[in-house]
């Protein structure tokens, strides 16, 4: 079978079909259809048929794929986002579906992408589209102005929208984890910027503080932010408002840290509210409770927890632990911090002999820079004179620190038949959880810092959005816990006491070992399964016969795909 063109002088020429055959040992040909009236398109798909070829069309002439965009990181990413209800949350009775829409694709570009506003409203726009989020989303068109206005939004509904998270993760008496961290700025002209104490050691930049609550499983409910120079202990009498007044919560347990949670918090904001709270003690109050209080370092001779009493602290318990693995680590740290102090000292000593130092003020000044970049000032005693400097380690001072090495009270107010000693100190420990937010706030992830807006405002809700794509976040990396190097049987860890650092579960340990799952299949870390999940694309693909015409076509999920999508709960996108 062939397509034959037969020429005709005074017409168009003939497309006829037709098939050879052998009669009487000659070879003849019959027409079987009048292709003439045909458009060309089709014909040649017709001749590409009889030649082996495939219905779309002649080699390279076939389906063509218009546009391909990174697709299942965010339909997986979505999914979840919906399923955890946060569109309905964000939404509420405000019937601003728009601005609902354009920060919920905020959040979860924030997940699958990190960046500046305006490199969000580019990867929203469908003519730049960095994934298929925009067309999951129906966002058509994205004017730059309505991402701000969706952000001024947002921080509009913050109230509320934390009430609704406070809802699902709090109660009364539960645990609430909180804990303050810093972010520098860009520019100057925002009213929040203030020098402070930089956690991100960057001193020539103003900063904001941000305090963070978190239920007792780390999954954050909400964030505050304060100017740059604001302590961490003046940020609590806001959560406590928080707690009490906005989330209605009549008792719950304040877990935070030494440098949150201190003395004159607890006595004008904690006891007044009628909250306990689960805090430590800070190095002078344990050492004045070894020196000359109810701690005796012999207690811990056969045993690395127990339970205390002190006039100092009448109505409340106190849980002293010992951590040999954190004790090694500070001696080893506090050796390495003396040794290099002695080599800087060395060298303004050799810079003194050489007569290049000679004025005592100036050998001062120089001995004291050293000193305090390590904060080694109390390890050294220093014989500073014109022309002369020497120093000697401060032996009893350094013993004396060494005692205490591995040492670390949790001071409560939880009593015994509500939280026993080691659940007091599992109970501390989780604060352990607000410090992995604030890594994946700040680090990679999230991207936090560094802030570029100006306004107060502005500022405010670019950290609420980064907390509701950790909250996002948080729900993913617990759901695909089996594919990360993440321990995803936590309830099998053997653990001999809650001080002991708690070793992995033997199924995790085993899937770190293989690198593999059970059935087989690939562990990651959690950014690098996004980036599997977004070679899953969605194709606009146009028909050859017809270019005008077109259709989506996603790509077939491998096996570590079909898995993540399983482990959310969300379908993965189909073959269309």
């Amino acid at each position: 079978m062939f397509i034959d063109v037969v020429p005709n002088r005074s017409s168009p020429s003939a497309v006829l079909l037709r098939e050879s055959y052998r009669e009487g040992g000659r070879s003849k040909k019959r027409t079987l259809a009048n292709l003439s009236q045909l458009p060309q398109p089709l014909i040649d798909g017709i001749a590409a048929m009889i030649e082996g070829g495939k219905v779309a069309g002649l080699p390279g002439e076939g389906l063509e794929i218009r546009r391909a965009l990174p697709h299942g990181h965010a339909a997986a990413v979505l999914g979840q986002a919906r399923r955890l209800g946060l569109d309905r949350l964000l939404l509420g009775r405000t019937g601003a579906q728009r601005h609902r829409d354009l920060a919920l694709a905020m959040i979860v570009q924030r997940v699958l992408a990190p960046g500046s506003k305006l490199a969000t409203w580019q990867a929203l726009r469908p003519e730049t589209a960095a994934s298929s989020l925009p067309a999951l989303l129906s966002l058509g068109e994205v004017a730059e102005r309505e991402v701000y206005a969706a952000l001024d939004w947002l921080v509009a509904q913050q109230p509320r929208i934390e009430q609704g998270l406070a809802r699902r993760h709090l109660h009364d008496g539960t645990l609430v984890l909180y804990d303050v961290s810093s972010s520098y700025l860009e520019g100057r002209c925002c009213e929040l910027a203030q020098f402070g104490y930089s956690r991100d050691h960057r001193r020539d930049r103003p900063q904001i503080v941000y305090g963070l609550l978190c239920a007792a499983d780390g999954c954050p409910v909400a964030v505050e932010v304060f100017s740059g120079d604001t302590s961490d202990p003046k940020t609590l009498a806001a959560q406590v408002d928080r707690l009490k007044r906005r989330f209605k919560l009549a008792h719950v347990v304040l877990v935070g840290d030494r440098g949150v949670i201190t003395g004159a918090r607890i006595r004008e904001e904690l006891v007044p509210a009628g909250l306990d709270w689960i805090t430590a003690l800070r190095a002078p109050e344990v050492r004045a409770l070894a020196d000359d209080g109810p701690l005796q370092l012999s207690l811990f001779d056969e045993r690395d927890l127990a339970e205390i009493s002190s006039p100092d602290y009448p109505g409340e318990r106190l849980v002293v632990c010992r951590n040999p693995a954190l004790a090694e680590e500070r001696r080893r740290k506090r050796d390495a911090l003396l040794a290099a102090t002695e080599e800087a000292l060395a060298r303004v000593a050799g810079q003194v002999r050489r007569g290049r130092l000679k004025d005592a003020g100036a050998i001062g000044m120089r001995v004291g820079a050293v000193l305090n970049r390590h904060k080694m000032a109390k390890h050294f005693t220093v014989d500073i004179a014109d022309g002369r400097c020497t120093w000697a380690r401060n032996t009893a001072g350094i013993e004396a620190e060494a005692r205490l090495d591995g040492l670390y009270v949790i001071r409560t107010s939880v009593p015994a038949e509500r939280l026993d000693a080691p659940a007091t100190v599992g109970a501390y420990k989780t604060l352990a959880r607000v410090e992995r937010a604030f890594r994946s706030l700040k680090a990679v992830d999230l991207q936090v810092r560094p802030v570029h807006h100006w306004l107060a405002p502005r500022v405010r809700a670019h950290v609420f959005l980064c907390m509701l794509a950790y909250y996002v976040e948080f729900h993913l990396r617990a759901a695909w816990a089996p594919l990360l190097f993440a321990d995803h049987a936590p309830e099998d860890r053997s653990r001999a006491s809650v001080v002991a650092p708690a070793e992995p579960s033997p199924a995790a340990a085993a899937k770190r070992s293989r690198r593999r799952t059970d059935d087989g299949l690939p562990v990651m870390g959690f950014r690098d399964l996004l980036r599997q999940l977004a070679t899953l694309t969605l194709n606009t693909v146009a028909l050859p016969l017809r270019g005008d015409r077109t259709f989506n076509l996603t790509a077939r999920p491998t096996a570590l795909q079909q898995k993540a999508f399983d482990l959310v709960g969300v379908p993965p996108p189909c073959v269309q």
